[in-house]
């Protein structure tokens, strides 16, 4: 058995061009261009690669980018000062603060700043809250997450009714895609650093997400046969025969997997492209609700 690929480059590309034929729809009416701010403080490489993909990701389908970029040493007063006139800008529909922000800032209270409907990112308390509570709508939900279960549906996977597992529990992934899943009526187990048997828990279940953040920890013999398995991992192994020194893998031994599971995402190629394109969506669901509020 050869599990079937589940393609998270070609599922963003359509999710992408559908955002920019409704922020083209949107304009033609005479409505503000979506617009995305990012805000992105000190000088840490990964984090100027992020802002950057996502800025050009914007600017390829028709949403304004406003950047703001404060050195290291910004007062976090200064930091929330800026949130502030953001929430207040017409122009912002939706307002991202690039994590991790330097050391002795206290994430919480920058993230509480953003408004919860410029809260594209859905790290806002509120929107967290409001997802795990049944009846209760949140604004936005995180990207990633919401690129999991995106990427679930397209491949076909039957969730309501399913034993879902999720080996990870971050406020990023972890969390948020397993209350997701339990909004889409699957019975959710979570895993982490505790949990007894690992290996056999994983083995019942028929949808499993991987956002532990160890390169090929998840073995293929620990996977149901038929299931499908959400790679959110990208991590460095070290591999002496490639010119880094290392390769690139998810938290799934892939060539394993492949060989057990019903469908499964690649790495890169799988959850990666979907974040950004859901963050795009978002932006546009957020200007979308201004221009109609």
């Amino acid at each position: 058995m050869t599990a079937k690929l589940i393609d998270g480059t070609a599922l963003a590309a359509e999710i992408r061009a559908d955002v920019a034929r409704q922020v083209e729809a949107l304009v033609a009416k005479g409505m503000h261009k979506p617009g995305l701010a990012t805000v992105l403080v000190g000088d840490d490489p990964a984090s100027h690669r992020y802002v950057r993909s996502k800025r050009k990701a914007c600017e390829e389908v028709g949403i304004e980018s406003i950047h703001h970029e404060l050195p290291a040493d910004t007062p976090q007063e200064k930091i929330i000062e800026l949130v502030r006139d953001l929430n207040a800008d017409e122009r912002v529909h939706g307002i991202l603060v690039q994590l991790p922000l330097p050391s002795g800032n206290d994430e919480e209270a920058v993230l509480t700043t953003v408004s919860v409907d410029k809260d594209v990112d859905g790290f806002h308390p509120v929107n967290l809250g409001r997802l795990a509570q049944k009846g209760r709508e949140p604004s936005f939900v995180p990207c990633t997450p919401a690129g999991c279960i995106e990427l679930l549906k397209h491949a076909g996977a039957k969730l309501e009714g399913a034993n879902a597992v999720v080996v990870g529990r971050s406020n990023i992934v972890g969390m948020p895609v397993s209350l997701l899943l339990v909004r889409e009526n699957a019975t959710v187990t979570i895993c982490h650093s505790r949990t007894q048997d690992l290996p056999d828990v994983c083995r019942r279940a028929d949808v499993l997400i991987a956002a532990i953040g160890r390169g090929e920890m998840i073995r293929g013999d620990w996977i149901k046969p038929g299931a499908y398995v959400i790679d959110v991992g990208i991590d460095h192994v070290e591999d002496p025969t490639k010119k880094k020194g290392y390769r690139l893998t998810g938290d799934v031994a892939f060539d394993e997997a492949l060989e057990v599971a019903g469908a499964i995402t690649p790495v890169p190629g799988g959850v990666g492209p979907m974040t950004i394109a859901m963050l795009l969506k978002s932006t546009l669901n957020a200007a979308q609700r201004a221009s109609t509020g």
